[in-house]
């Protein structure tokens, strides 16, 4: 089944047929960086890090932009979040914006969310929102006011069709500051007039002042990636009125469709209630990551559908604990019996190559062989169904699970059946799903292939007859938590 897409825009699934032949343009909105990033955010990047993730095992092309907005989103009371983030720290408004940037990549880089290839900041793109508001002005989708200028929605009959919502239904007050001054309640600003007071302005045509924040999406997406581009994501939250408005202005300026796909994913709701400062509920990415493994919230996020809500609660976390557990415990055991595995067996052939009957002793055995060719095609059918993590999850489970058989038959696998399993796991749960699994220490703070290495060098020493020195390292492998266990078909180790 080919890729398929969730569309907003059209309010079903489509078959993902990219602009150009091989090649996506991706913008997802990005963060406000007025403060640190929370839970919230830890699910909208995850969520679209997996679409990007997936797309380039597909084999296409990607140019990922996702923007950091450091001016001109404004609360409902019409405040710019830095500004009054700047004011209430007496910091400079762009040491803030750069403070919590770096920290949003911090625990982005926790979560293994890959960076996007562009992260273009709106203040470095200021002389091209004033060019597509001139456009606008030019072409009657707006007017200025007293050094201000509004996008007048009537004059696009268009607008509404991504949320649904009709003019005649819209409230005033949505996100920018509602003034006598603005023609209809339900224009927006694409340029606020600065007071003489406040510290973030720049020069335009109509005065000084700073842009709103639907323009500079507008502008950082199409300048990156053309307009139409293929896929725009982001929170349901942003779909009326950020997004709703970005399509407006963009098209009304261009005359063209602005983007093809537009994707956007479910909140995180916290014990059953949205997240919010006031109820006492919202907490910050760094303090999520000190309280749980970085993984564990990734794993908890993928079992869930993208478009769906997900609820966090202490079950649902321990829940996903235990998952990702004995999902990463097969993962561990692969390497280490490949690590004791006998050397110099040739490159393994790719799992979904079925061997022979006949087929030598360091090949891939055919029972795996048609496991893992199973296991892929189970788990690209539920991601080409538009990004289906929990059902690629239940695929990479029902491998886990013949895999944790295999292992502990008394027959072992041979060398290219474990690296078929490895590469299998290091493609689906790693390269796409990026769920790396923690290094693993345990009690004895060695890394498992520091402890293969002792144990070849035992092997040599009792080749040599050197059983004092052999014993030695037992003795001290045993003093660190490491259990060793020889057998006929050699010595295997366990951490205590």
């Amino acid at each position: 089944m080919a890729l398929q897409i969730y569309n907003t825009l059209t309010r079903q699934k489509e078959p993902f047929v990219p602009l150009r032949e091989g090649r996506v343009h991706m913008y997802v909105c990005g963060p406000t960086v007025w403060n640190d990033a929370h839970i919230g955010h830890g699910k909208t990047y995850i969520n679209f890090d997996i679409v990007v993730r997936y797309l380039r095992y597909l084999g296409y092309q990607v140019l990922y932009v996702q923007n950091i907005t450091d001016v001109g989103h404004l609360r409902d009371s019409g405040e710019d979040r830095i500004l009054a983030e700047a004011e209430r720290t007496r910091l400079q408004p762009m040491q803030l914006a750069e403070t919590y940037t770096r920290r949003y990549f911090r625990d982005m880089d926790r979560l293994n969310v890959t960076r996007p290839d562009i992260s273009p900041r709106a203040t470095g793109h200021i002389p091209e929102m004033i060019d597509l508001i001139q456009e606008l002005l030019a072409k009657r989708h707006a007017y200025e006011v007293n050094g201000s200028v509004y996008f007048s929605v009537r004059e696009y009959p268009e607008y509404g069709k991504l949320s649904g919502r009709r003019v005649e239904e819209l409230q005033s007050g949505h996100r920018v500051d509602v003034k006598d001054e603005k023609r209809d309640p339900a224009d927006f600003a694409l340029w606020k007039r600065a007071d003489d007071d406040h510290i973030m302005r720049w020069n335009s045509p109509w005065g000084p002042g700073y842009p709103g924040w639907h323009i500079e999406c507008s502008v950082m997406s199409t300048k990156y990636l053309g307009q139409p581009f293929d896929i725009h994501g982001g929170g349901v939250e942003n779909k009326f009125p950020h997004h709703e408005c970005e399509i407006a202005q963009s098209e009304a300026a261009e005359g063209t469709q602005f983007a093809r796909y537009w994707m956007h994913n479910g909140m995180l709701m916290i014990r059953g209630e949205e997240m919010h400062k006031s109820l006492g509920n919202s907490f910050t990415l760094e303090q999520a990551c000190a309280q749980w493994d970085p993984m564990v919230i990734r794993f908890f996020v993928l079992q869930s559908h993208y478009r769906g809500p997900i609820d966090l609660t202490d079950e649902a976390i321990e829940g996903a604990r235990k998952g990702a557990e004995r999902l990463f415990t097969a993962m561990r055991a692969v390497e280490r019996r490949l690590l004791s595995a006998p050397q110099g067996a040739a490159a393994p052939q790719s799992a979904a190559a079925p061997q022979s009957a006949a087929a030598p002793e360091d090949a891939v055995a055919p029972p795996v062989a048609e496991l893992l060719t199973k296991g892929r095609t189970d788990f690209e059918a539920s991601m080409d169904d538009d990004f289906n993590t929990a059902g690629a999850l239940a695929a990479l489970f029902d491998v886990t699970r013949e895999v944790n058989t295999l292992l502990s038959a008394k027959q072992p696998l041979s060398a290219r059946s474990l690296e078929a399993i490895r590469a299998f796991y290091a493609r689906l749960a790693g390269d796409v799903l990026g769920l790396v699994p923690p290094a693993e220490t345990g009690n004895s703070g060695l890394a498992p292939e520091l402890i293969e290495l002792l144990l070849q060098t035992r092997r040599e020493l009792r080749a040599a007859k050197q059983w004092a020195l052999a014993d030695q390292i037992r003795d001290r492998l045993a003093a660190l938590g490491v259990t060793l266990k020889d057998g006929p078909d050699g010595t295997t180790w366990s951490l205590a």
